[in-house]
């Protein structure tokens, strides 16, 4: 793989894994345009383990704070927030492995049309924007936080985070509207989802990593340094730079730009 086609499609990755608009979709496009080949599985892996180091960093201190209180938990023997947390982003974590590992050949076979991601890269924008009007309606001091999360919510976002298995959907987008649905306020959303997205990345690594041993072939060691560590820094920028934005601005910029994109990508099958 070209160092520069590496550098871009890292950067696209790690950039569109966290925020709300599908990371299929981008990654289409320059393909399509330039006609670069498929980055196979050693790069997938390889951008997926540099946006799984970005989100553990990112969120080092809620991650900690998890640990922490699992082990308080172990020697107190009594429940506490944190590891009631961890517990909810373990339940919410189930449904989209068993979806995973049921559905997996179709995924990556019928599913990964561009009318597919076209599709849903709009339909799925439109529901997050309309998830984010009725936000902004409810007043202020309904908002609840992922702290006031139970265990009906986290089995109910994480059965949407099964909809992301679809190409073009967006495991960030669809349980962010999941948890904006559900009274969550637009930070508690991005939180939760970037917490859950901490065991789905690291299964899906291992999958994918699973593959990879099974499949011949030289490895270009340089072209994955330069995934990883660009999909890496990406991530870890966007994360901060989300979190920061989410809760000033709202939603409706990256459902625009979904609609674009989307509007793009039916271009692309006249």
């Amino acid at each position: 793989m070209d160092p520069l086609q590496a550098l871009l499609l890292a950067l696209v990755q790690g950039i569109t894994e966290f925020l709300p608009i599908s990371s299929s979709a981008p990654l289409i496009l320059p393909a399509r345009i330039l006609g670069w080949p498929d980055q196979g599985l050693a790069f997938d892996v390889a951008v997926h383990l540099g946006s799984l180091l970005a989100v553990l960093v990112a969120l080092r201190r809620d991650v900690l704070a998890i640990v922490g209180g699992t082990l308080r938990a172990g020697a107190e023997g009594r429940m506490n927030a944190e590891l009631r947390l961890g517990l909810l982003v373990i339940l919410g974590t189930l449904p989209v492995i068993a979806a995973g590992l049921a559905l997996k050949d179709l995924v990556e076979t019928s599913l990964r049309s561009v009318a597919v991601i076209a599709t849903t890269t709009v339909v799925f924008g439109l529901l997050l924007g309309w998830a984010d009007r009725r936000e902004v309606r409810a007043p202020a001091a309904a908002a609840r936080t992922e702290t006031d999360l139970g265990v009906r919510d986290a089995l109910l976002i994480g059965l949407a985070q099964c909809l992301a298995l679809v190409p073009g959907t967006s495991r960030s987008g669809i349980t962010m509207t999941a948890g904006l649905l559900l009274g969550l306020s637009r930070g508690a959303c991005a939180r939760f989802s970037f917490l859950l997205s901490i065991p789905t990345i690291a299964g899906a690594a291992v999958l994918a990593l699973k593959d990879l041993l099974d499949a011949p072939g030289a490895v270009d060691w340089s072209a994955l340094g330069v995934g990883f560590l660009a999909s890496a820094i990406a991530a870890w920028a966007c994360i901060r730079f989300f979190l920061d934005l989410v809760d000033r601005v709202g939603f409706m910029p990256f459902v625009i730009y979904r609609l674009v994109l989307g509007t793009l990508l039916f271009a692309l099958l006249l």
